[in-house]
């Protein structure tokens, strides 16, 4: 079994990465709405 403090790491590594990838989606929606948005004027 893995030990407590590695499961710690584990744990916040893996709320780091879904947090950038959350925002990661959330920019490139914002940036492909724009382009959308400049291509149609």
């Amino acid at each position: 079994m893995a030990e407590q403090s590695n499961m710690k790491a584990h744990v916040s590594t893996y709320n780091g990465v879904m947090n950038f990838l959350k925002w990661g989606t959330v920019v490139c929606a914002v940036i492909a709405a724009g382009v959308v948005w400049l291509i149609a004027h």
